[in-house]
């Protein structure tokens, strides 16, 4: 079983930083298992720890992943909802979606336990990038392709203007910095398309890369850095 260091237990746990633990330890402050303790003490998974008395409680790791969501699978954390993502994806920390894909959209999501990352995201204002790949039931034309970037009517508002490519007769790409509901679906068939396949690839930074459908990854290192400076957050906040 894994111990871990009194001053980096009680850092990792959100009381004081390492060296106001062990000044909290030397004034006999921290109790493990009702003993005082003293510095270097090492504490073991189920021992009892405490400051001035007060229970530390460990809080959870800090989870930032890259989750391919299939379809069929609804973007809540309700649990009572059946086929949500929580239990689609199975992770042993408790998480949630930062913003949503609809059920029959595909592709990239990501998941988190931070609620300032979560809303430096999805916020409107921040008008943040996401790239989808989209096909469409018949062939796409020129005009089509540019009414699409320059703005469509839809839900009593004018879309923002995007950059669109197109991919091939039926399929295109798309580039969005709003996230109305169902903006795509509903983009397409302003203009006499309906969406047959629609999959996100990119958030901001982070793509969707080799994925498949159902599988997760870790977002860390200096791609995990990139995002955090475009949200103009700190990497020490966040951990590395």
């Amino acid at each position: 079983m894994e111990t871990s260091r009194l001053n980096k237990y009680l850092s990792a746990a959100g009381v004081c930083s390492r060296r106001e633990a062990d000044r909290l330890t030397q004034l006999g402050l921290v109790t493990i298992d009702g003993r005082v303790a003293v510095v270097g003490d090492q504490v073991a998974p189920g021992q009892e720890v405490r400051v001035r008395g007060k229970l530390v409680v460990m809080k959870d790791p800090e989870v930032l992943l890259a989750y391919y969501k299939p379809k069929g699978i609804v973007c809540t954390a309700k649990r009572s909802i059946h086929d949500n993502i929580i239990d689609a994806i199975g992770y042993p920390v408790r998480i949630y979606p930062i913003g949503r894909l609809d059920r029959d959209s595909e592709g990239l999501i990501l998941m988190t336990n931070q609620g300032e990352l979560t809303e430096k995201i999805v916020h409107a204002r921040y008008c943040h990038e996401k790239e989808y790949l989209v096909r469409v039931d018949k062939p796409i034309t020129e005009a089509f392709l540019t009414k699409m970037g320059n703005g469509v009517e839809i839900l009593d508002t004018v879309t923002r203007p995007c950059t669109v490519i197109g991919m091939g007769k039926y399929t295109f790409s798309i580039i969005l910095t709003q996230g109305l509901n169902r903006q795509i679906r509903r983009m397409c068939e302003a203009l006499g398309y309906r969406v047959r396949e629609l999959k996100r690839i990119r958030v901001m930074n982070i793509r969707l890369g080799d994925l498949m459908p159902g599988q997760y990854r870790e977002i860390v290192g200096e791609e995990k850095e990139a995002l955090l400076a475009a949200l103009g957050l700190e990497v020490k906040e966040f951990g590395r």
